[in-house]
């Protein structure tokens, strides 16, 4: 017997991140939280290891009154203010490209109705061959193949790998959709230079002169880029996108606000021509109104609030976690190196990532363990979530790693 569609895989999911979660959740019951270091949580906290909840954002959120946390929102598309204020917040006038704005449940949301409806089954999605897991997964789950490209050549993006692995992609189908997490990237903290955009712009454009193009551009935690709004200024390149692509800008409001459980965050499609942008949108729209039908109205109120009224708190609340981000990272990476501990290029972010094969990279993640250091495994490497390690659990946090590697 068989209750599911025949062509879904049907082996249970392990979410290696919540397993280790809980793995370190319980050491600290049993050893105390100073025998442990957790390095596992992929949320932001702060020196006295609770969640950041940024008090700008959450205190606009209790204000509103109950009937606006209660009701629908205007549209399954989201509110009209909320999309127009995204579209301000996220490309602040850096663009002149026809653009439109589906609210998503997270930026989840958005990088799910690409997967979703921008390949066919049995086509192939391109994503880094490092990078977030649900990515292979939302592939998986609808029948689409993937192609990983390599990230990085020494300290650089490699964009080689990255031309011949959409080189081989287009002699099997008749479009390219692509995934570049940037910036900021999950895991390994790298953000690609303006000029490694502008290479993989031209490149694209090539391209598309035979084959439809789409590009995510994964944005979740370009927020917390330790250069703030010049974080943005990569989104002019887009302009120079030929006719025949397409980009979709996953925006979410889960990292940028401290909002994780509220569910809320934004599609942007932008493209040349207005014909491009309504036959994607026309699609997203009743991929969305079929999948959620409705997005978080309270999480939209509250983001529209904060813009209008209290953007000073907030920008003066996050930049001083993003400070904080930095001194954590400077301090992790100062001594890895000193100690000769290997990691990828990391440029800003909420990870860094060390680097290895995927056999050593098993026995050490168990050897952390049995000391108490509890990170997470990726492909080719070990993620530390400096985002939730305090300034005192990173110090000395190097050296002992590579004293546990140097055992093995």
């Amino acid at each position: 017997m068989n209750f599911v569609k025949d062509s879904v895989n049907q082996e249970p999911i392990v979410d290696t991140v919540f397993v280790i979660v809980d793995a370190a959740k319980k050491a600290k019951e049993k050893f105390g939280e100073d025998a442990v270091v957790d390095a596992t949580i992929g949320s932001l906290y702060d020196e006295e290891g609770r969640l950041v909840a940024l008090p700008s954002v959450f205190e606009s959120l209790k204000n509103l009154d109950n009937r606006v946390l209660a009701k629908y929102a205007a549209s399954f598309t989201g509110n009209p203010d909320f999309k127009d204020h995204v579209k301000k917040w996220v490309l602040q006038d850096r663009s002149s490209l026809y653009t439109d704005v589906i609210a998503t449940p997270g930026g989840t949301g958005a990088v799910g109705m690409v997967v979703n409806e921008c390949l066919d089954p049995g086509q192939t999605l391109i994503i880094p061959e490092i990078a977030w897991g649900s990515y292979a997964l939302m592939a998986q789950m609808n029948n689409v193949d993937v192609a990983r490209y390599h990230l990085f050549d020494g300290d650089r993006f490699d964009l080689d790998s990255f031309k011949k692995t959409c080189e081989e992609v287009m002699k099997k189908q008749d479009r390219l959709v692509i995934i570049i997490n940037d910036p900021c990237h999950n895991p390994t903290g790298y953000s690609l230079s303006r000029k490694e955009w502008s290479d993989v712009i031209e490149f694209l454009n090539v391209c598309s002169q035979t084959h439809s193009v789409v590009l995510l551009n994964d944005i979740a935690y370009i927020d917390y880029s330790y250069r703030q709004e010049k974080a943005k200024e990569y989104f002019e390149v887009f302009d120079q996108i030929s006719d025949n692509i397409v980009v979709v800008i996953a925006f979410s409001l889960s990292k940028s606000m401290t909002s994780y459980g509220l569910r809320c965050g934004a599609a942007l499609l932008l493209a040349k021509k207005e014909e491009a942008i309504d036959q994607v949108k026309t699609v997203f729209e009743k991929d969305a109104r079929a999948t959620w039908s409705n997005i978080n109205n309270g999480a939209m109120a509250m983001f529209v609030d904060v813009m209008d009224h209290r953007l000073e708190d907030y920008e003066k609340e996050k930049a001083y976690y993003v400070d904080l981000l930095k001194k954590r990272s400077d301090l992790f990476l100062k001594e890895a190196n000193e100690v000769g501990l290997a990691h990828y290029p990391y440029k800003e972010g909420f990870f860094v990532t060390l680097s290895m094969d995927n056999d050593l990279r098993d026995r050490f993640h168990q050897a952390l363990m049995d000391e108490h250091i509890y990170t997470v495994k990726v492909n080719q490497g070990i993620r530390v979530a400096i985002c939730s390690l305090s300034l005192e659990k990173t110090k000395g946090l190097a050296k002992r790693m590579k004293e546990i590697l140097n055992t093995i």
